[in-house]
């Protein structure tokens, strides 16, 4: 359809039709069209008529009810506008790769689109449009469950990784059927929840915003996004769903987006309890006045528009937005197929091919980081081995957010290193947070001929996700004991962790003598984790999320800003600087670090020049040499510090990274060219700039580690 045609549908359409066309409910309110709706969709009222009216719904599926679904309600709707299907595919669809968090980890912007290419062909084969990802919001708590969605603590990082996505889901062409319409989420500055506590309040300078906050929704929308969510979130007082200085001055008007937003599930009736709406029909103006195109989950717009329509102006908002939401659906083709991808037997043939499965098995073993190696890795194939511990063989290793994953198409630990044809014992310990002294000493009875003990370690999958927000980040203390057990028998400990989050490992780091953050490894977890334990694939994972020495220390990240009393390393200082007296600063494991069975070294730094003028650039190399036995990936990172602005700069600041394959003995030199842009800022009032005079950069291997030089910026 043309632009025309969609508004001649508009305007023919009755008041009625138009809300339903902003209202969006579960799938299962469809399942039987000939009784009423129950549980959670039947508090809705929606009317048997208005049924047929409603524009989106969301809820899991497979193709041949999708295809009936849709069917029904063309048959029904008086205009045959179609239904547009919406999921949470996060990091996966049948086939599920890591969580976000650890993608991110992989530092590989193509392999990231690529997991989500994989995910919109597959979830676009059982009918699906949309998908509620990306999340690209900068998170610093690990208390917060929804890490796991998060690329991490960077702001340039999130920006990139969440680019990547949008272009693998919708691969600049919305009308091809194996596409999905990205809806980046959430907007805006979710994952600054105050206390790491869901749904919890945020409150952040506009200058904050600007430099660290808003520039991961600004990348994904130029990348081409079509669909933004509104946080839960109160931020700066005004709930982001009626918030009319985020989406309709900073995202309309000075973004220029002109694709849908839709709440968060519930959002619009949140807004009495957030305590800036008196009932329904405030809830709905609020809201339709900010800028919601789609209500999802309650029916506020319907309670309440029909007489709130009256005033032209709220008319006015009401059309705009329906023409928003059947230009996305005009955008993706559905006019011309309603059924646009859904196939059974391209289902069959789709769902967790073997090619996926390769690409889920590269994406775990480059997003897991090795944390501490006392020269007990790679294992050799003639040691006996004893697996130990509640993820010994376990499936649940998909993380909280794998909705259409299914642990029977799983490879647990178990099964990945049987598949390495070693000398295995397991012992599964089927609690996570007991373990009785009788299965102590069955464990230590089985464990007495092995000559390396693996233990797997981790947090249950309902400790994270959406409202798995923790005060502890520490694991179970009988999974702590466990460990202290094992220690006793002299025999070297690895740990492999499951979880999603950074963790306080202490404890952990100091009695094991390699461990191993797997986090949620996804559908092939098991073999990527017996590829790296036995030198098939050396570890190339970087953290993006620091972790923490305690939870006292939250938030810690790399770059944050200077203080007027900073610590100076390596010097103590009794009192008044910016300490702990118990503790340091540092996180236990810093942002940008990870081990592996290579030792490179940085030499030979070089320089074009020590001064930048606006108009050129500079260019700096180092020589990156392979010491090691392994061929390896290093991730060599460059950051910058303005030592001088109009406001206080972070210590540190990630500008730019590459990643480079060396092999044993082989040196590369890397090189970065920097110009004025990089440099740039938002200052306190808003202006876009840089600032003449002294720059530090550092290029090293993490963000703790590196040479550091000065570069002066004149006019």
């Amino acid at each position: 359809m043309k632009k025309e045609d969609i508004k001649e549908l508009l305007s023919k359409m009755t008041l009625e039709e138009k809300i339903g066309q902003l209202t969006q409910i579960r799938t299962s309110y469809y399942y039987n069209s000939n009784t009423s709706a129950t549980g959670t969709a039947s508090k809705l009222k929606i009317t048997k008529d208005q049924k047929w009216m409603i524009g989106t719904v969301l809820g899991k599926l497979d193709a041949e009810m999708m295809s009936k679904i849709q069917k029904e309600y063309l048959s029904n709707n008086r205009f045959g506008i179609p239904l547009l299907f919406m999921q949470d595919i996060i990091h996966g669809f049948k086939t599920i790769f890591p969580i976000p968090l650890a993608l991110s980890c992989s530092w590989d912007e193509e392999l990231i689109e690529k997991t989500a290419r994989v995910a919109a062909k597959e979830g676009s084969s059982s009918g699906y449009q949309v998908t509620f990802s990306p999340m690209v919001d900068v998170v610093r708590d690990p208390r917060w469950g929804r890490v796991i969605e998060s690329f991490g603590e960077d702001t340039l990082l999130n920006s990139l990784f969440g680019a990547a996505m949008v272009r693998g889901y919708q691969n600049n062409d919305l009308k091809n059927p194996d596409t999905l319409i990205s809806c980046v989420k959430h907007f805006a500055a979710y994952g600054a929840a105050e206390g790491g506590r869901d749904y919890n309040t945020v409150d952040i300078s506009e200058c904050r915003l600007r430099n660290e906050y808003f520039p991961p929704y600004y990348e994904a929308i130029k990348a081409g996004a079509k669909l933004i969510m509104s946080s839960f979130n109160v931020l700066n007082g005004i709930p982001a769903t009626a918030n009319t200085w985020l989406l309709r001055k900073i995202l309309r008007e000075e973004w220029k987006y002109e694709g849908v937003v839709i709440s968060d599930w519930g959002g619009v009736k949140e807004l009495i309890p957030h305590g800036t709406a008196e009932n329904s029909i405030d809830a709905a103006k609020l809201s339709l006045k900010a800028g919601i195109d789609i209500e999802m989950a309650t029916t506020a717009y319907f309670e309440a528009l029909p007489k709130l329509c009256k005033d032209k102006n709220i008319e006015k908002l009401l059309d705009d937005a329906v023409e928003r939401v059947l230009l996305l659906k005009n955008e993706c083709g559905l006019f011309e197929d309603p059924y646009r991808g859904i196939s059974s037997e391209k289902e069959k043939q789709t769902l967790l091919c073997g090619d996926f499965r390769k690409i889920a098995r590269e994406a775990s073993c480059k997003s897991m980081v090795l944390l501490k190696n006392s020269k007990v890795l790679p294992l050799s194939e003639n040691k006996n081995i004893a697996l130990i511990g509640p993820y010994a063989n376990n499936p649940s290793i998909l993380g909280p957010w794998s909705l259409d994953g299914d642990i029977n198409d799983v490879i647990t630990i178990e099964q990945g290193l049987r598949n390495k044809n070693i000398n295995l014992q397991s012992v599964e310990t089927t609690s996570f947070n007991e373990i009785s002294r009788e299965k102590v000493d069955e464990i230590i009875e089985k464990t007495q001929s092995a000559d390396i003990i693996v233990l797997a370690l981790g947090e249950e999958e309902e400790k994270s996700g959406e409202a798995g927000s923790v005060s502890n980040i520490t694991l179970p203390p009988a999974q702590i004991k466990l460990l202290s057990y094992m220690k006793k028998l002299n025999k070297p400990i690895i740990v492999i962790l499951i979880n999603g989050r950074p963790l306080d490992l202490t404890n952990i780091i100091e009695e094991a003598d390699a461990v191993l953050e797997c986090w949620f490894p996804g559908t092939e977890g098991g073999n990527a984790i017996a590829d790296i334990l036995y030198g098939a694939y050396n570890p190339s994972g970087r953290l993006t999320m620091s972790f923490p020495r305690a939870v006292g220390q939250i938030p810690v990240y790399y770059n944050s800003l200077a203080t007027g009393r900073p610590k100076e390393l390596l010097k103590i200082e009794k009192r008044y600087k910016s300490q702990y007296l118990d503790i340091p600063n540092e996180p236990l494991f810093p942002f940008g670090y990870g081990l592996g069975y290579s030792q490179f070294k940085y030499d030979n730094f070089k320089i074009s020049k020590n001064e930048l003028s606006r108009k050129e650039k500079i260019s700096c190399s180092i020589d990156v040499t392979n010491n090691g036995k392994y061929t390896g990936i290093e991730t060599v990172q460059l950051y910058m510090r303005d030592k001088v602005a109009d406001i206080s700069r972070p210590v540190k600041q990630l500008i730019k990274y590459k990643q480079i394959i060396i092999n044993p003995s082989e040196t590369k030199t890397v090189e970065f060219t920097v110009n004025e842009k990089d440099l740039r800022y938002w200052n306190g009032e808003n202006q876009y700039k840089s600032d003449e005079g002294l720059f530090e950069f550092t290029i090293g291997k993490d963000s703790s580690d590196g040479i550091s030089f000065e570069v002066r910026l004149v006019s």
